[in-house]
């Protein structure tokens, strides 16, 4: 559902802007429903926006229906967003500028190495559990070769950034993660550049989001820095997990969440982000439930751990 809010005028102190943003590839499940929480009940209890994007940019792995299958499922729930919700398979033009720019910066360059090729040649592993990019393309694409991607440069240095809820973070870009691709092989873009230019373009300055992405974030400062765009302050929330230890999610086989399960599987994502639900919450109409949890909400009560299993 779609509220109206006046603009914040350009000298005043910046509204906190926050968002949710999904990727379309199945419905919705516990997990997700926890980031939303977490965020929607952030921005409103500091008297700012919540944003609605579909990060919809893997065109291979989205699902036809699932967007309004998450609209729909939000507006159940009571969510309701401020502006119109933006879909990131029709901003690519933002990422083409964004890309260009760091071509043209000198910060980027092609890369012709293939999956085998790089598993052949790294001797690494980055934070993420994949193959640490060894950088055999940094000086040039040997000879004959064609480019498939293109990749950051990314600094031998530490980036240090204060969590919300985790604390301090570090990371050391080059020895932990490599360059990273910024234009896939099959001419997609990719997730980092992505988010990076839609925060700075809709003014987002707060990030609540699941405990994932925590190893995302240097990437993302360093592309703001790379871009002259200011990153937001970062809140990682823990994610759900299933029995076996899985992250819930379509490849756990998640089970969707539906809206007539209303107050009490919001008051159950509550108590997992660490907020004390008194019983009479739990049997208010889901406006009133609303209200209370923005005046009870305390981010200082999240966990500061990277999984919990799911009730």
């Amino acid at each position: 559902m779609n509220t109206n809010s006046e603009p914040t005028p350009a000298d005043a102190i910046p509204r906190y802007r926050g968002r949710f943003a999904p990727s379309p590839t199945g419905p919705l499940h516990f997990g997700s429903l926890v980031a939303a929480v977490g965020s929607y009940l952030d921005a409103k209890a500091n008297g700012g926006e919540w944003l609605v994007r579909i990060e919809d940019i893997d065109a291979p792995r989205t699902q036809p229906g699932a967007t309004d299958g998450i609209l729909r499922t939000l507006e159940g729930f009571g969510f309701e967003w401020d502006g119109e919700v933006v879909f990131q398979s029709r901003r690519l033009d933002l990422y083409h500028a964004a890309l260009v720019r760091l071509q043209l910066a000198g910060l980027t360059y092609p890369c012709s190495c293939s999956r085998g090729e790089i598993a052949a040649s790294a001797t690494r592993r980055s934070v993420d559990g994949g193959l640490l990019y060894p950088g055999s393309c940094r000086a040039g694409l040997r000879e004959g070769a064609a480019a498939r991607a293109w990749r950051l440069r990314v600094p031998d240095r530490e980036f240090a950034f204060q969590d919300r809820i985790q604390g301090e973070a570090r990371q050391n870009l080059e020895r932990e993660v490599g360059d990273f691709v910024l234009l896939r092989a099959d001419g997609q873009y990719a997730y980092q550049l992505a988010v990076v230019a839609d925060d700075a373009a809709q003014a987002v300055n707060a990030v609540v989001r699941g405990v994932d992405l925590l190893d995302s974030t240097a990437r993302q400062i360093w592309l703001s820095q790379c871009l002259g765009l200011p990153a937001p302050s970062y809140a990682h929330v823990p994610v759900a997990v299933n029995p076996a230890g899985e992250k819930l999610s379509k490849q756990t086989q998640a089970p969707a969440i539906d809206p007539a399960q209303g107050v009490g599987l919001l008051a159950r994502a509550l108590r997992f982000l660490g907020q004390p639900v008194p019983t009479e919450a739990k049997k208010m109409e889901l406006a009133d439930f609303w209200r209370w949890a923005t005046g009870a909400w305390n981010i200082a009560r999240v966990h500061a751990v990277r999984a919990i299993l799911a009730e």
